[in-house]
């Protein structure tokens, strides 16, 4: 039986290895794998599991946009300084031809938590207050476990 000969460098195409000991070049994972997730990513999934919660015993929340913001606009006050603590959320009330919307404000919101667990729950218990105001409603009528800690 023949040995085959093994191929030469320029038939094996492009080398994938790194020659200096750190492995495989190139991403860890696909795209569509959680690990590549940007953090805006991440927390927008986080916006919408809470927003899905809430919509199993509020189906009119389908009527109302949801929306992630870097940062509030915050103006400044005569002086040139605002007093007011920066807002984690915020809601636009309905105009003509508009929904109303709920934003909750990323940086803030995660410069207040340190894992995902606390950022979830910050995440939500700022929808439920946003959504609570546009109803006209108390946090704890929209949801039951919200003053749960």
């Amino acid at each position: 039986m023949d040995n085959p000969v093994p191929p030469s460098a320029a038939d094996r195409g492009p080398r994938r290895r790194d020659r200096h000991g750190r492995g495989m070049r190139g991403p860890v994972a696909p795209p569509q794998v959680p690990l590549a997730a940007s953090r805006a990513e991440l927390f927008t999934d986080l916006v919408q599991d809470s927003v899905e919660r809430l919509e199993r015993r509020w189906p009119q929340l389908a009527d109302f946009d949801f929306m992630v913001l870097e940062v509030p606009r915050l103006d400044a006050s005569e002086d040139g300084w605002n007093e007011d603590p920066v807002p984690l959320g915020g809601i636009v009330p309905a105009r003509e031809g508009r929904r109303a919307r709920v934003v909750v404000y990323r940086r803030p919101v995660e410069i207040r938590t340190k894992g995902r667990d606390e950022r979830a729950a910050l995440v939500h218990e700022v929808v439920v207050e946003q959504v609570a105001e546009l109803l006209g409603l108390t946090p704890e009528t929209v949801d039951p476990h919200y003053d749960e800690d």
